[in-house]
């Protein structure tokens, strides 16, 4: 039965290393593209709710944008209890571009809709006034080097991509977005195999909601944004409609970074538990699996090297070996200690704590909670 767990472990590992679409290397990267013969107009739309600490950086960072087309923003104010609306209109102003920024008022929540989709919906409906070709969809979070939007555009412009998608680069100051960041990004991307993301032969969709450029005819043709307007992981639902237009794109880049700090492991717990179950469709069989499977994958390993005899220790070093040499590219893209590697079983076991996590926190009525609202089941929120 060791000899059988090992066996198990290993096999998993070597599909990942060698058969996941290189997932672990990292290297799917915003590399640009060659400039169009003309720029098309892009509008972003920022939905904001109590962001007043870090609206104004975003802001600021859009409306320096060295964009050559007709560039504006528009930020929706989903009811924040702060200064958002009054932040972003001041952050314009200190750049002379108050003219390029629209800030709406967002009405109250529908029944069916989350609350970040309800916000960005409005603010698609008044981006379509100037009838830009791309809308950014963007985090009111981000803040973009000066030639982001240039290198996006030329992007979807060049391969002529129904989305275009940046997994930007998350705060990583803290011990806890030390220990945990990166192997966020680990698991996105092996669920998610970048190079599979933009393979027309391949049915992996998925976008990074921080940052979306989306073809609004594309968007159009799905149905709009109201296509999706209760899902809780908002942008792979997305990606999975939009791939249906076109091809999509999904790469790291360092040309935009997250300001959102998660100073506590509670922090962080409660980002993935907020829509970890929704990723298993609620439901208990795929839950159980999930845990069960990361066992296999991650601790399994550990205790076998630890623990076993033999074959099973053997296995179980060369597992261990393999998955802390995978995890090496994350880390130096985030630049931390390769001496991070060995502690990823540990990392998993966290993880898998937080998903279970998210599916006592849906049992109890609190699935999505993200600042005030309970979003799990959104056809049920009033």
């Amino acid at each position: 039965m060791v000899n059988l767990l090992a066996c198990a472990a290993l096999a998993v590992w070597l599909y990942l290393l060698t058969a996941r679409g290189g997932f672990w290397m990292a290297a799917v990267r915003d590399e640009g593209g060659p400039l169009p013969l003309s720029w098309p107009k892009v509008t972003a739309v920022i939905p904001a709710r109590d962001e007043a600490d870090g609206v104004a950086e975003t802001i600021g960072s859009l409306l320096r944008q060295d964009y050559p087309g007709e560039f504006k923003v528009v930020l929706v104010d989903d009811q924040s209890a702060d200064a958002t609306p009054d932040v972003a209109r001041r952050a314009a102003a200190e750049v002379s571009a108050a003219v390029r920024l629209t800030v709406l008022s967002g009405a109250a929540l529908p029944a069916g809709w989350t609350g970040k989709l309800w916000a960005i919906k409005q603010g698609i409906d008044q981006a379509a006034v100037a009838e830009p070709a791309y809308l950014l969809l963007t985090d009111a979070d981000i803040v973009y080097e000066r030639d982001a939007l240039t290198r996006l555009v030329a992007k979807a412009q060049g391969e002529k991509l129904a989305l275009t998608s940046w997994m930007v680069k998350l705060r990583c100051e803290s011990f806890a977005e030390r220990a945990l960041i990166p192997a966020f990004i680990f698991f996105f991307e092996m669920l998610y195999p970048f190079d599979w993301v933009r393979r027309r032969d391949r049915r992996t969709a998925a976008a990074a909601g921080g940052c979306m450029l989306a073809r609004r005819d594309a968007l159009t043709a799905i149905g709009g944004i109201e296509s999706i307007r209760g899902a809780l992981i908002d942008d792979c639902a997305l990606a999975e409609r939009m791939k249906t237009q076109g091809p999509i794109w999904l790469g790291l880049t360092e040309r935009a970074r997250s300001t959102r700090a998660y100073p506590e492991f509670q922090d962080i717990r409660r980002m993935v538990a907020r829509s970890a179950y929704a990723q298993l469709q609620y439901s208990p069989l795929l839950l159980a699996g999930t845990v069960a499977g990361m066992a296999v994958i991650y601790l399994a390993p550990v205790l076998l090297a630890m623990f076993g005899h033999g074959f099973a220790r053997t296995a179980g070093l060369l597992v261990w070996a393999g998955m802390a040499i995978a995890f090496q590219p994350v880390l130096k893209f985030y630049k931390l200690s390769p001496f991070w590697g060995p502690l990823l079983p540990a990392i998993a076991l966290a993880y898998m704590a937080f998903t279970l996590d998210s599916a006592y926190q849906n049992a109890r009525g609190q699935g999505g909670l993200w600042k005030g609202r309970v979003q799990a089941n959104a056809t049920e929120i009033r």
